[in-house]
């Protein structure tokens, strides 16, 4: 039976530190109170603590031998807490604590005497995780030790002791912290009843080399035969039979349907989620029928509150129909209001209300998108029917969840700002939903598809994140072996993960067959072909993404860099300014139309003022703008304005693709630019030591070796930077990926330029800029990282021979 959710349920996330006395039942009443006392005082003194009890980021919960202390500002807050908990403690060594750290999601109550609390299962893993240990321990759940180990600082402290088996039979991961002097690096008695055998530990290996076998036969296989004889969805080759493809999208005549936002009519606004999940469920039973082209949900939800008559929005969206709707939400109550609208003449087709018990939320859904289908006049298969039916889940709490994650990851895109901590928030909130419902599929392939964004963007490129979506990918399969939605995660994985096109392209093929209203499918379908070089492909699967939603502005951006790829400019321009016109406001769309000029033309004038504009109308705005105003202070030689765009970017990376750059390589390539080497060179010493941490860290990948090869440059480090730079290309040739595999080649260039091969610079660069995605006429016409080679007949003549044309010179 679903979980029943009051009104007032509201989700944070919590980073919880759990602290007990080992032996406290054994001590006498007087030396339970004197030990407590002494604890507390212990806690309370501890900088962690006091820092976020003055900020009033900070709960205590009393659990009768201890506490837990819920800290609400960041997740090393209770890992320091207890490590400075464990230092005081080693002036009473008559005192025994174990401590357990996770976070997760808590709720707000009273308690029994009327007092604010919170719960949930961020309290309640962490005091799973701490019950693992011994006096001493200090142990964290998987979920918070994955994101220390991000920080380099932390990673040598972690020590993984793999999963326990805890309360009601969930299964953790858990790692023991310790230090040299702080924490305790015994193994806990708990975790020494269930360890590996040498037989079982033989089997995990042979079982890991297999997974690695495949992709390496793949790529030999690929090598051999060519990457440019595998066709895909909308292309066929001569010289081998057409691909299975997935049917077109589809469009029978008068059945296309756009369903709107619904209004949330609940007492709490918290309650939005559970709306947007009711409005969601309702489009993808709808999306499930074959004979009807259903519109995405990110194109749909720029019209919530929308002033514009419904047949303007359906002109826009290319529908016939619009379902509007509205939920209203109270204790285990939910009413459901639906309309259905004939767009063409304005005209009420149909209507109805629902009155039903919380319970019977994902029914009552399945029963509207029926009668939906039956006023459309749409036969229903059984296939189809069966799939309209199956819910999501029986816990509503887990769906609640499940639906904060994906507001998140709906609008994932490279570089917006907080990427990386609404991924791991996105990751968090799905943990506790498959905690809650070990069957919910549908979180299961979220989960995946989150790690495997960490994993691609290069934020996390490691293989604990690939093997913590490959984990997730795998409970999605075993419980939807046939599902579509598990098949697009697979394809999704194999994609972001391995650069596996052929595997994704097989995955994408069964997807299609029950996912044919699903623009992802044909989005991955483009984003493969561009990383294989076939642009032209690309672009026409794009494109049929867009039909079925024609107001994604992310899609509509990358729709425009395919056109960058072939220094197709003004078709570039024209997408980007058929996105301003959905969201005229859009920082990313506002700053990609302006840099079309400084590409095309090598004008900054457009550029700069755009960012004065934005920082104008929003000085908050400036971190948005930071990575575009720091490429243009570069490029217009400014120390003045690369100074604020640095300050501006604060903690964050800048670059282009995977190729993420630190503030410690912008300060010494600015100071490079304007001839302070003794700057320069103290701002690449910082910006090595991080690099070469990450590079530790992200094993053989390619696009952080070609960073560090360029910082060694910088540093003179020559044969040291030019080893990397040829190691990276090997590791990633154009062959594999036809984006990346370019930004290493151009690197390698930068690299033979800055330690003084200019020969070889000129030889590496004439060939990348034949390739597309190759450095555009006026990045290296002003970027001072080819200032090298300015002067050299060479280089200009490969200058020259971007530089727009006659006719071609138009303002974009």
């Amino acid at each position: 039976m679903p979980t029943e959710l009051t009104s007032d349920f509201k989700i944070e996330i919590a980073h919880v530190l759990f602290v007990d006395v080992v032996g406290y039942s054994r001590l006498l009443i007087n030396e339970q109170r004197e030990t407590l006392n002494k604890l507390n005082g212990i806690i309370r003194q501890t900088a962690q603590f006091q820092s976020a009890e003055a900020a009033g980021k900070l709960m205590r919960l009393p659990s009768g031998d201890g506490m837990a202390l819920a800290f609400f500002n960041s997740p090393e807050a209770p890992v320091k807490c207890a490590l400075e908990i464990s230092a005081a403690l080693q002036s009473h060594p008559q005192l025994l604590v174990r401590m357990g750290v996770n976070s997760g999601p808590v709720s707000g109550l009273k308690d029994v005497n009327d007092r604010t609390a919170v719960a949930g299962a961020g309290v309640n893993i962490a005091q799973r995780v701490m019950d693992c240990g011994d006096a001493g321990h200090i142990l964290l759940s998987k979920r918070i030790a994955d994101d220390l180990a991000q920080y380099s600082r932390w990673r040598p402290q972690l020590h993984d002791l793999g999963e326990v088996e805890v309360k009601h039979g969930v299964r953790l991961g858990v790692v023991n912290l310790y230090t040299g002097t702080l924490g305790n690096p015994n193994l806990p008695e708990k975790m020494r009843a269930r360890r590996p055998t040498p037989l079982e530990n033989q089997e995990l290996t042979l079982s890991r080399n297999r997974n690695l076998r495949w992709p390496l036969v793949a790529l030999i296989l690929l090598v051999i035969f060519g990457v440019g004889f595998f066709a895909f969805f909308t292309r066929t080759e001569k010289t081998a039979p057409a691909k299975a493809t997935p049917a077109p999208v589809a469009d029978p005549a008068g059945k296309a349907v756009a369903v709107l936002p619904f209004e949330n009519l609940s007492v709490d606004p918290e309650n939005v989620y559970f709306t947007d999940g009711v409005e969601d469920e309702i489009r993808s039973d709808l999306a499930k029928l074959s004979d009807l082209k259903v519109i995405s949900r990110i194109s749909v939800a720029q019209y919530r509150n929308a002033t514009r008559s419904l047949p303007e929005i359906a002109r826009a969206l290319k529908v016939t129909h619009v379902l509007e709707g509205s939920v209203q939400r109270a204790a285990n109550r939910v009413r459901v209001a639906v309309q259905l609208i004939d767009a063409r003449t304005d005209a009420q087709l149909w209507a109805e209300h629902y009155d039903r018990s919380l319970d019977d939320v994902f029914a009552m859904q399945s029963e509207i998108a029926k009668a939906i289908a039956a006023q459309l006049q749409i036969t229903i298969s059984p296939s189809e029917k069966a799939a309209i039916e199956q819910p999501p889940t029986v816990n509503l709490a887990a769906y609640d969840l499940y639906n904060r994650a994906h507001v998140l990851l709906a609008s994932i895109s490279y570089g917006a700002p907080r990427l990386q901590e609404n991924l791991i928030q996105a990751v968090y909130l799905l943990d506790e939903a498959v905690v809650r419902d070990p069957a919910f599929m549908l979180a299961y392939c979220e989960l995946a598809g989150a790690h495997d964004y960490l994993y691609f963007y290069g934020l996390d490129h490691t293989p604990a994140r690939l093997n913590l979506a490959g984990t997730a990918l795998s409970h999605a399969l075993r419980l939807g072996p046939d599902a579509g939605e598990a098949h697009l995660a697979k394809a999704q994985h194999l994609y972001r993960g391995y650069l596996d096109y052929d595997g994704a392209r097989a995955e994408l093929v069964i997807a299609a067959r029950t996912l044919r209203n699903d623009p992802r499918i044909f989005e991955l379908a483009g984003y493969i072909e561009r990383r294989q070089g076939h642009h032209e492909e690309g672009l026409q699967n794009l494109q049929r993404a867009l039909e079925l939603d024609p107001r994604n502005i992310f899609m509509l951006q990358q729709f425009a860099r395919s056109y960058e790829n072939l220094h197709r400019y003004s078709e570039m321009a024209a997408v980007l300014d058929r996105a301003l016109a959905i969201l005229p406001n859009d920082v990313n769309t506002r700053l990609a139309r302006a840099q079309v000029n400084l590409d095309w033309q090598a004008d900054t004038k457009p550029l700069h003022t755009t960012i004065d504009a934005i920082l104008a109308e929003n000085p908050a705005a400036a971190e948005n703008v930071a990575d575009a105003w720091l490429n243009l202070a570069l490029s217009e030689r400014d120390p003045t304005a690369a100074r604020r765009a640095l300050a501006a970017l604060g903690t964050r990376t800048f670059g282009s693709d995977a190729f993420l750059f630190r503030r410690k390589f912008g300060e010494g390539l600015a100071a490079r630019t304007r001839g302070d080497s003794a700057e320069a060179q103290a701002a690449f010493v910082g910006a090595r030591a991080e690099q070469e941490e990450i590079v530790k860290s992200q094993n053989d990948y390619a696009p952080a070796l070609s960073v560090l090869g360029l910082i060694d440059a910088g540093l003179g480090r020559k044969e040291q930077a030019l080893r990397e730079g040829r190691r990276a290309v090997e590791l990633l040739p154009v062959s594999k990926d036809a984006l990346n595999g370019v930004h290493v080649m151009e690197a390698l260039a930068i690299i033979y330029a800055w330690t003084g091969e200019k020969d070889l610079a000129c030889q590496q660069l004439a060939v990348v800029t034949q390739l597309p995605r190759s450095a555009s006429y006026g990045q290296l016409r002003l970027h001072p990282f080819w200032d090298a080679l300015r002067g050299d007949a060479r280089f200009e003549k490969i200058v020259a021979g971007l530089a727009p044309k006659n006719g071609d010179t138009k303002k974009p």
